[in-house]
């Protein structure tokens, strides 16, 4: 096998994706996840508006002269450094230009910085030999757990 698009398990097989890791405010995730729906379902297996969302960390930075921030926030010191909350937004996309320019542009409409971080991976996805009626003992219906609790 010279190329993943020839694997095929028992199990299932990869597609090829883009990823794009977006760091934004934690409160804007939902808002930039239902912005990329409207142009994009954000479809994993059987599932839409598919995302990862990390834990909330830092991100940091010094703006420069003619910055948005040195030109709105009033006595902001160029070169000054800034640090706030962040988290890691990941989404993936099929491997199209016209459906990457259709999601930049929700994203940047939506994410408030006038110049967000975001990330574009080439990656493959996983995608499972679908059985909702799976009988193995490790799916969530028949662990005898269930799902994790739901956070919202």
């Amino acid at each position: 096998m010279s190329s993943l698009q020839e694997y095929k398990a028992n199990s299932g097989t990869f597609v090829p994706v883009w990823t794009l890791e977006i760091q934004t405010l934690p409160e804007d995730t939902d808002r930039i996840l239902d912005e990329v729906k409207k142009v994009y379902p954000l479809r994993f297996g059987r599932y839409q508006r598919n995302a990862s969302i990390s834990a909330v960390g830092k991100e940091t930075a010094q703006p420069e002269p003619g910055s948005t921030t040195t030109t709105h926030v009033d006595a902001f010191e160029a070169g000054s450094t800034e640090t706030y909350p962040m988290v890691e937004l990941k989404i993936s996309i099929e491997r199209d230009l016209e459906i990457l320019e259709k999601v930049m542009d929700a994203i940047l409409y939506v994410h408030h910085y006038e110049e967000p971080v975001i990330f574009l991976r080439e990656d493959w996805a996983s995608r499972a030999a679908y059985n909702p009626d799976s009988a193995n003992p490790n799916r969530w219906w028949n662990n005898g757990r269930g799902l994790p609790e739901r956070i919202s």
